[in-house]
């Protein structure tokens, strides 16, 4: 039987806003993007730091809905979001976004990797304290059992797994918010720093350093391939999928977040999990329900690399001829991602260094400044005078600080890897 092709077919076109919500908060509230937050917090401060993550959450979810609202423009499906690009912006729409998801996907998965083989190996360490697997180890064996996962055709395939995988969310964010207020709670109050710690310039870079972790956590460069797997009314179920989805993020992403940097202040690490120590079998829980959350956001944003390339590889004519043939190219082309992503993860497991540069250098333009600016370009704009200079207003100003954002973001996430590589040897066992 000849695998299908990724282009899109009527009957594959079923998914209700639930499954959107799933695929969505699959995407989003991963355990690799908010357990970052509480660092995140520690580098800005209180003030700064939840006007930064509170921003964030509206200004994602806001354009989130206008990229859902562009869903068919100009008479026409979009079913990319390189398409979506291409329609409003042209050749440069098609090329700018296809790189940007690019980075944000392998720089994503990355640090999915990384995350996935840390939590394996605390629950390995925690049954065996003295074993001698390392964390590459575990990076590997995270890698092969993704690989198996790509072997499903499209993003709807995957939609009870990703279902598997919101509840996990659920299970991760109410474990570890409330193993992270035991912990906080058994810890001397009078102890904890919430000062900025370094010189100006070292709270400078870990700002702007944050600043592209907040714009990690909210990463989401797949909605107009998510909202080709929902049925009509598309738009309707999107935006119920996608509010839905926030609903989940508030609860988790706030909660962790503020609880997180209570309880640990200035010393909390980069993956929450690292920083707390009792309960061991509550710990042991929260890296169970981590590993399989992201094993679904894995999946999903790897898919762009490989719809890119089996449009170009998978035929169905030659399929019909040669049995197995598309199955034996997605099984190589899945191969050579795989080995690729698991080789850098292995290499350099430095986990918040790379959440920072591929917030600022993918997820930013895709879901900040894109939205924005694409929704002006469109001229899909109120009739109501004040209504669309208001409209213009919010759009503009978040285009214009999100563009910072991502210039600071980047320089800040540079400087730290540069200085993580000059302590660390590569494939050291973090």
């Amino acid at each position: 039987m000849a695998l299908p092709l990724p282009a899109t077919t009527a009957e594959k076109i079923r998914g209700t806003w639930k499954h959107a919500a799933f695929h969505v908060a699959t995407t989003i509230a991963t355990p690799a993007a908010y357990a970052p937050l509480p660092f995140a917090l520690s580098s800005l401060g209180w003030p700064l730091g939840v006007s930064s993550l509170v921003g964030g959450t509206l200004a994602t979810w806001y354009s989130s809905l206008l990229i859902a609202s562009l869903w068919k423009w100009n008479g026409q499906k979009h079913i990319t979001y390189r398409l979506l690009g291409q329609s409003i912006f042209g050749f440069w729409g098609y090329w700018s976004i296809a790189f940007f998801q690019q980075v944000a996907s392998l720089g994503n998965n990355i640090a999915i990797q990384i995350a996935a083989g840390s939590s394996l190996k605390a629950v390995y360490k925690y049954y065996h304290p003295d074993g001698a697997l390392t964390l590459q180890h575990f990076i590997i064996f995270f890698g092969a059992f993704e690989l198996f996962l790509s072997q499903f055709p499209d993003i709807h395939s995957l939609r009870w797994v990703n279902a598997v995988c919101t509840f996990s969310t659920i299970g991760f964010a109410g474990t570890t918010i409330g193993v992270t207020i035991y912990n906080g709670k058994k810890i001397d109050r009078n102890s904890v720093s919430y000062s900025l710690q370094g010189s100006s310039s070292s709270k400078a870079f870990k700002a702007f350093n944050a600043l592209g972790t907040i714009a990690f956590s909210f990463g989401d460069a797949m909605l107009p391939e998510i909202q080709n797997t929902v049925r009509e009314p598309a738009k309707k179920n999107m935006y119920r999928g996608v509010s839905a989805a926030y609903v989940l993020i508030v609860l988790s992403y706030w909660q962790l977040a503020f609880w997180g940097y209570w309880a640990f202040g200035s010393q909390v690490q980069p993956y929450i999990l690292s920083s707390l120590t009792i309960p061991q079998w509550a710990i042991v829980m929260a890296n169970i329900f981590a590993v399989i959350q992201i094993s679904g956001c894995f999946q999903i944003y790897c898919r762009p690399t490989f719809i890119h390339f089996e449009e170009k590889l998978l035929s169905q004519k030659t399929a019909s001829r040669i049995p197995f043939r598309n199955y034996l190219i997605r099984l190589l082309l899945t191969s050579v991602y795989m080995v690729v992503i698991t080789l850098i993860a292995a290499a350099m497991p430095f986990f918040g260094d790379f959440v920072s540069i591929c917030g600022a250098v993918g997820f930013t333009p895709l879901d900040f400044v894109f939205p924005a600016l694409a929704y002006l370009k469109a001229g899909r704009m109120p009739k109501n005078t004040r209504l669309r200079r208001s409209v213009q207003l919010i759009n503009l100003t978040i285009a214009t600080w999100f563009s910072v954002v991502a210039v600071v973001g980047c320089i800040g996430a540079i400087r730290f890897i540069v200085i993580d590589v000059r302590t660390y040897k590569f494939f050291h066992d973090m």
